[in-house]
């Protein structure tokens, strides 16, 4: 399944309009800057889904539902779907175990692009925490 959604190409693909992808970038900075919810290590909004690297300071289940209500209500708005579902209801998590496992999960993350064929370099993709400024 991993691999089906990594393409980025199957199911919705809202957050492949850039306003969107927006919204859900400044959510999850916000999570971290302003709320102080987690410390953000790695992101990438694909058109499909989104990945996440945190050290969460709160119950992970509690950020989650926090991030998808605020961006679904949002998203809804800008799409005019409003009180439409926009995430699904699970979430995965996996526990990073160590330094290497940490290394690979943010190497992952911000090379999902580039497996999807977005773009050639982590850096070109607007919506990752690997992005040039």
């Amino acid at each position: 399944m991993d691999s089906i959604l990594d393409r980025g190409d199957t199911g919705p693909l809202y957050m492949c309009r850039p306003e969107i992808a927006t919204v859900v970038v400044d959510a999850i900075q916000y999570g971290e800057q302003q709320m102080s919810k987690y410390h953000l290590h790695a992101y990438v909004v694909m058109p499909n889904h989104v990945h996440m690297l945190i050290t969460p300071f709160d119950a992970l289940e509690r950020i989650t539902h926090s991030l998808k209500r605020f961006t679904a209500r949002k998203a809804n708005e800008l799409l005019g779907l409003t009180g439409r579902p926009f995430w699904q209801e699970e979430s995965y998590d996996r526990l990073v175990r160590d330094t290497d496992g940490f290394e690979r999960v943010v190497h992952y993350i911000e090379n999902n692009p580039v497996r999807a064929g977005l773009v050639r370099e982590p850096q070109e993709f607007l919506w990752s925490s690997a992005k040039a400024d």
